[in-house]
């Protein structure tokens, strides 16, 4: 039997601003809050905007997936164009399809294991750096690592240069989106010269230089190098059209950051994670020696590594990189029995999802050997979903799950880390930063490896 949403039960709301002062308050625990006390599905309001938080997996499937044409990205996602522009990330329907088709083939599984190489060469460059004894905010080195790496493995651009101006801009851009999410600021126009408008603009200016100059560079050889740019800059559709120079920008600008930040935050929450826990540290470094035996990893290698995979699992469940997703109705649609009405934000929060007792035993608990027995595979459609998924599913999610792979166990090999004592390690909520950073103390396990990692032979 079909019902309308109004019947769906809804927290108290602001007569005015709905449900923005709670949600804008604590949106990690307020989207918890709703999930546990009011159901699968809650009503709710935004300003003027009517939503609804979706929990039941099945509905959540039907919203990505079988029913994934009756929407849209939701405003919050629109309102991202001020920094990407019309990327993969924010455009649709045939033009997103023929920009996904364009770039496709720089994600596929034998281009993907070629990166390998550079993701471990980096990774090596970085360990060159570390030594024993050393105190580090790991968050900031794996922002620096993987934006190198996706520099290199899909622009063949080297950034080390420009990685205090990207971790700058990100930064700035965290703090602004940040607000812009948690109140009234949403309604004001990206235009309009607010103080954090400004900013925002500015950073992107700063990360606009660093785009254009990769694409001149490019350009400059007149050479296909045989990574995603190359194919961006010289791939024609069946109608032989090429992407325009701002085109380009925006892949280029989506890419940039996207494709590194979700990798990052993965090995971040990973490493604090495992400095809480020495005994699940130690099984990770057991797992590596015992298969690497000292050798250095490669993409070959991911397979007979499941414990390492299933750290890397468990941290995008715990801190997955989105906490929640929208999709706006286009028209009128029954989702899990609900009549939707056009114009409904259907909002599915990761965060509570991932961590719902329904579905995870002992939800909070960071167990890495959950996933040893299949679990992955035994889980309703819908459940776990740190990329999404369906049509619109993150486009680089198989290279992001073999660079995290590639790089914990690499930093494993050489190092343990320890939590530098009464400090703040709280997530950010737009993407799951660490608000300040995770500091961490090093130890060696072997003390040539940095010594190692510093030779021409790692270089």
């Amino acid at each position: 039997m079909t019902t309308t949403t109004a019947t769906i039960p809804s927290p108290r709301a602001n007569l005015l601003a709905g449900h923005w002062l709670d949600y804008g308050r604590d949106p990690l625990g307020f989207f918890t809050r709703c999930a546990r006390e009011y159901g699968d599905f809650v009503r709710l309001r935004f300003g003027p905007t009517q939503a609804l938080l979706v929990s039941d997996p099945a509905a959540v499937e039907e919203v990505l997936v079988t029913k994934n044409r009756a929407f849209r990205k939701s405003l919050s996602v629109r309102r991202v164009r001020s920094v990407v522009g019309d990327g993969l990330l924010t455009i649709e329907g045939e033009e997103w399809l023929r920009r996904r088709r364009l770039s496709q083939p720089a994600f596929h599984r034998e281009r993907i294991e070629a990166y390998g190489r550079i993701m471990v060469e980096h990774t090596d460059r970085m360990l060159g750096g570390w030594s024993d004894g050393q105190t580090r905010d790991v968050h900031a080195d794996m922002m620096a690592l993987t934006l190198g790496i996706a520099a290199k493995a899909l622009f063949d651009a080297e950034v080390a240069e420009d990685v205090a101006t990207v971790g700058r801009s990100g930064a700035e851009l965290s703090r602004y989106f940040e607000r812009l999410y948690s109140g009234l600021r949403f309604f004001v126009p990206d235009w309009f010269p607010t103080p954090g408008n400004v900013r925002r603009a500015a950073a992107v200016r700063k990360l606009d230089a660093i785009v254009f100059r990769i694409m001149d560079e490019h350009r400059r050889t007149r050479e296909d190098r045989g990574d995603l740019l190359s194919m961006l800059l010289y791939a024609q559709d069946e109608h032989g059209r090429r992407l325009t120079d701002a085109q380009l920008r925006d892949e280029l600008m989506t890419l940039m950051l996207a494709g590194h930040e979700t990798t990052a935050l993965a090995l971040s929450w990973a490493s604090y994670l495992l400095a809480l826990d020495p005994e699940r540290s130690a099984r990770l470094a057991s797992e590596i020696e015992a298969t690497l035996d000292g050798r250095p990893p490669s993409a070959g290698d991911v397979r007979r590594l499941p414990y390492t995979e299933g750290v890397v699992l468990e941290s995008l469940r715990l801190y997955p990189p989105a906490y929640a997703l929208g999709r706006e109705a286009t028209h009128d649609v029954e989702i899990g029995a609900h009549r939707i009405r056009k114009g409904t934000i259907v909002l599915i929060s990761q965060w509570a999802m991932h961590r719902d007792g329904r579905w995870f035993d002992e939800p909070d608990a960071f167990r890495p050997e959950r996933w040893a027995d299949g679990l992955a595979k035994r889980l309703p459609r819908g459940v776990y979903l740190p990329f999404g998924a369906g049509p619109r599913m993150c486009i680089g999610a198989s290279f992001a799950m073999l660079e995290a792979e590639l790089l914990l166990a690499r930093m494993a090999q050489s190092f343990t880390m320890t939590l530098v004592p009464r400090q703040d390690v709280t997530p950010q909520p737009v993407t799951l930063r660490p608000r300040h950073g995770v500091r961490v103390v090093l130890t060696a396990r072997d003390p040539n490896a940095a010594r190692r990692a510093r030779s021409p032979a790692a270089a």
